[in-house]
């Protein structure tokens, strides 16, 4: 009982201190009842308010694994599978769209076939599965409305257009639709062949890409990459863009400019952002810092888009010269000589080792004493405690949960081991630990000095390291 005491202490103080913000800033926690918009997320806006609603999630969580009967707590993880068939369910036949319009009195699962064509029944069930996780309500027998959850499936469009055309569906949606789309779909089915891929001797200790789960499962063999260039898949490679745009909601652009100390640089100093798609990081530091060389390099079909997209954006910084795309394959030599800082977003976790050391040598190989690099990348926490551990690293210790929760604070955190097994299964890389990211960089010549966090930010940190 003295855990159970220490965890409802925890979420009484939490609660009071929630309570006494909302009250301060006129802000209030929304019902689950109520659909998203972002304008109900103000009550997050103040930094003690977050840290509270993230102690009461973590300490409701822990409890609720300790009172209840382990082998439940247990199938809630192992039918998770059922949640994500119904839930895709739900995503690819629109239904949220169509409950949206029918209004918070909801719409009869016989109504909902005739717009879906999906058997009233059997839709049913899905809805009422999801319901356990307060995605859909069902407010009268059959009868089932939008939640606070599931309106986050709404991609905004007239149901009768997307039905009518679904492979519009991700056109112009930039928002959670098109990320969740993607891991229900291509990950989903991927992750079931995960056992098979690690027990395989061919593919279990292998890092090539083309060896992860999704060899076995969808791309005969390919990795993720490889499998979404090609000609046959070209919707699941317009939803994955999409599905990367919105990722940019995840997170504040001022970890952008957190993300080092731009000031210090001398006027022209050149900063070169490798693989930087169509430059997304490179206009917030564009338009920020107009006293800065930028030079964005990726492949060259992504440039092309890159150049409409600055064409449109910051012309004047494309025509001054000050920024320039240049076609260039991060796994060959790098062309810039006189590099200030070398930038990755999202780059090496993409990669195995294997493949992450070739690129971050390609770096150190032309890097000068002074160059520095900066990557941005999710940093897993470990499930211990481990500050004293890593205490030669500036701002390298996340902040710790305070016992008896799991110093990783537990389910509130799952989306970073989401991201990491994300990523095993599609190209047998990794998000990594910040002892991982110490131990690669080594290896490859750079030490790390840095870590820089955005307040309260969960998904995204900047590393820097410095030549050896």
């Amino acid at each position: 009982m003295e855990q159970i005491r220490q965890l409802l202490d925890l979420i009484n103080s939490a609660v009071e201190t929630l309570d006494k913000t909302c009250t301060a800033n006129g802000t209030k926690v929304p019902s689950l009842n109520e659909s998203f918009h972002p304008t109900s997320e103000a009550f997050r806006e103040d930094p003690a308010a977050a840290q509270a609603t993230i102690l009461i999630g973590s300490a409701a969580l822990q409890l609720a694994a300790i009172v209840l009967p382990p082998q439940v707590s247990l199938y809630n993880i192992i039918g998770g599978l059922w949640n994500s068939a119904a839930i895709r369910t739900a995503l690819e036949s629109s239904v949220t769209e169509v409950l949206r319009e029918a209004g918070p009195e909801g719409l009869h699962v016989d109504a909902i076939e005739e717009k879906t064509g999906i058997d009233a029944q059997k839709m049913a069930r899905c809805l009422r599965t999801l319901t356990v996780h307060h995605v859909y309500r069902e407010v009268t027998p059959d009868v089932f409305t939008n939640t606070r959850l599931s309106s986050m499936l709404d991609t905004s469009k007239p149901s009768q257009d997307i039905i009518a055309d679904p492979d519009s569906k991700h056109d112009n949606n930039t928002s959670l639709p098109s990320l969740a789309g993607h891991h229900l779909d291509e990950m989903f089915k991927s992750s079931a062949y995960l056992w098979e891929t690690l027990s395989d001797p061919q593919t279990g200790k292998s890092d090539e890409p083309g060896h992860a789960a999704i060899g076995k499962a969808l791309s005969n063999g390919k990795g993720f990459f490889d499998y979404l260039a090609q000609p046959d898949q070209k919707y699941r490679q317009k939803r994955f863009d999409m599905a990367m745009r919105a990722t940019q909601s995840f997170f504040s652009q001022t970890i952008f400019l957190q993300a080092y100390d731009w000031k210090s640089l001398p006027n022209d100093a050149l900063v070169v952002d490798v693989g930087g798609g169509v430059g997304n990081v490179s206009m917030v530091l564009a338009k920020e810092h107009p006293n800065l060389n930028i030079i964005i390099q990726d492949q060259a079909y992504v440039i092309e888009n890159g150049t409409k997209f600055w064409e449109a954006e910051l012309p004047d910084a494309l025509n001054s010269g000050r920024v320039k795309f240049e076609v260039h394959d991060f796994f060959k030599p790098q062309p810039q000589k006189a590099v200030n800082v070398f930038l990755m977003k999202h780059i090496i976790h993409d990669w195995s080792d294997e493949y992450s050391a070739k690129i971050l040598k390609q770096l150190r190989d032309s890097a000068t004493a002074d160059t520095k690099l900066i990557c941005l990348e999710a940093i897993i926490p470990y499930a211990c405690s481990v500050s004293n551990a890593i205490d030669h690293i500036a701002g390298a210790a996340a902040p710790e949960a305070p016992e008896p929760l799991p110093a990783h604070w537990g389910l509130v955190s799952s989306i970073y081991y989401y991201l990491d097994m994300t990523m095993l299964v599609a190209n047998n890389a990794k998000e990594r630990t910040i002892g991982q990211f110490e131990k690669l960089f080594k290896a490859a010549g750079w030490k790390i000095t840095t870590v820089r966090r955005a307040s309260g930010n969960v998904t995204l940190a900047a590393i820097e390291a410095v030549p050896i």
